[in-house]
């Protein structure tokens, strides 16, 4: 965490995390135009930002595109923050974001973390629906081939569609496959209102994409959701939904236990009546 403090101390590299905040995805000369900064600055800047996993990059063609990478600010909050008041926090947060911030041009959620294990072990966890329903909820079935189908099943929801497909599958290394098909049963299943339905299944079905790369003893995994229209309702829920989610897998994979579920919040007790006649004159 040393380094995440440290790359967050310097006033240039908090308007580079600005500028990527409010439009990520940017390459290294929309940054400098950005912010009117020199190319060897900014170069030195994401530098130690991507050092502290502030920021992670993807290449696209004979680009590289600088993200957000949400992981150390939630590891900061897990530490420090307690379970109620992260709530508040976030719910704080995401108020001030949607008053405050325009729409990002890039629909990308991008997220890297690193996990104790082996790149064997993380495709396990991936794949198996012994794992998959531990940390996740939902299981799979497929037999994990470029161009096959895949049925979700959560919470006693199964989905099938077509367009359901395993999109990229190399071992160890890297895995895509189409997001799932929202449908009646699955919202019933899940809690989804009708209106919010209504607008999920409106949109465009999107991706999502990981990236394993062994690092010694540890993996970075990058996890690359994309494909969402403008404004995507879908896009806002997996936002919250996946840094939970990866967390609980780095625990799972690391340690064999989940994270506890939070404790509800005790009620408060009721106050004592009055005594039959008091506060009469």
């Amino acid at each position: 965490m040393d380094e995440v403090f440290r790359a967050l101390a310097d006033p240039g590299r908090r308007r580079l995390l600005d500028s990527l905040n409010a439009r990520n995805g940017q390459t290294l000369r929309e940054l400098c135009a950005e912010l009117d900064m020199a190319r060897q600055s900014v170069s030195k800047h994401l530098a130690v930002l991507e050092a502290a996993n502030l920021i992670t990059t993807l290449r696209r063609g004979r680009e590289k595109l600088h993200y957000l990478n949400a992981e150390p600010i939630n590891a900061l909050a897990d530490r420090w923050i307690s379970r109620y008041d992260r709530e508040r926090a976030r719910a704080l947060a995401d108020l001030k974001h949607a008053l405050e911030t325009p729409p990002m041009d890039s629909d990308a959620f991008v997220y890297t973390t690193y996990i104790r294990t082996t790149p064997e072990r993380l495709w396990q966890a991936l794949t198996d629906p012994a794992f998959t329903r531990r940390y996740w909820g939902a299981e799979f079935a497929t037999d994990w081939r470029t161009g096959s189908t895949m049925a979700w099943t959560e919470r006693g929801a199964t989905v099938t569609d077509p367009e359901q497909v395993v999109l990229e599958s190399a071992p160890h290394r890297r895995l895509s496959y189409t997001w799932h098909t929202f449908t009646p049963e699955w919202a019933a299943s899940v809690g989804v209102a009708d209106d919010v339905l209504a607008a999920l299944a409106a949109e465009p079905r999107s991706k999502v994409t990981f990236e394993i790369e062994p690092l010694g003893e540890m993996v970075k995994l990058t996890v690359v959701h994309d494909g969402f229209a403008p404004g995507s309702t879908a896009r806002g829920m997996i936002q919250h939904g996946w840094p939970a989610l990866l967390s609980n897998l780095k625990t799972l994979l690391e340690t064999g236990e989940l994270l506890p579920e939070p404790e509800p919040e005790p009620e408060p007790e009721p106050e004592p009546e009055p005594a039959s006649g008091a506060g009469r004159a």
